[in-house]
């Protein structure tokens, strides 16, 4: 993994993007997304995850966020662990999953594949870590995350993606709350486009 990969800052605030392994779209069902909901609100309120923008694509999850206990590989890492096994068993357990045995396969397939995995893999195991140094590239990264969905052509605007902190920029904090502080004043009342 490259060095600019890497958590070096504690501290620091964050861009993390991470996929489903072979980049399945998964996050497609109100059950799954709501585990990705529950998991970050979770860390928020009993490991100090501070998340400042997010956005649920049906592959993969963006993230811009800052750990409170200045363990971020470790927050990072628990959160895949601890979603990677509710999903597993949510869609094993999941009657309606028409695509479970396929999807079941593919997990343990890329777990096969990986001397450090057990049975089976969820997501891919690289992150991508950017530490965010500049409101500008906090703006920027967060713009990215906020447009993701209008470049899949899944919306034409930011705040119709449901699973998006687009909508919390625009006072919308029904799905999921968002902090805010120092690193983005300014930034929470300009509609992002």
């Amino acid at each position: 993994m490259s060095r600019n990969y890497k958590f070096h800052n504690k501290s620091g605030l964050y861009f993390v993007s991470f996929a489903t392994v072979y980049w399945i779209d998964i996050f497609i069902r109100e059950k799954y997304l709501c585990i990705l909901v529950e998991s970050i609100e979770y860390c928020r309120n009993y490991k100090n995850m501070q998340v400042y923008a997010y956005c649920f694509m049906p592959s993969h999850v963006h993230l811009v966020f800052r750990s409170g206990n200045q363990n971020p590989s470790g927050l990072i890492r628990d959160f895949k662990k601890y979603t990677s096994k509710k999903l597993l068993n949510a869609i094993a357990d999941n009657p309606q999953e028409s695509r479970k045995k396929w999807l079941l396969w593919m997990f343990e397939k890329a777990g096969k594949k990986n001397a450090t995995v057990c049975k089976m893999q969820f997501w891919q195991q690289h992150n991508k870590p950017i530490e965010l140094w500049t409101d500008k590239v906090i703006q920027q990264k967060i713009n990215y995350i906020h447009n993701n969905p209008i470049a899949s052509g899944f919306v034409t605007d930011p705040v119709d993606w449901k699973y998006s902190s687009a909508r919390n920029y625009q006072d919308d904090h029904t799905i999921l709350k968002i902090d805010s502080d120092g690193y983005l004043l300014g930034l929470t009342n300009q509609k992002r486009h």
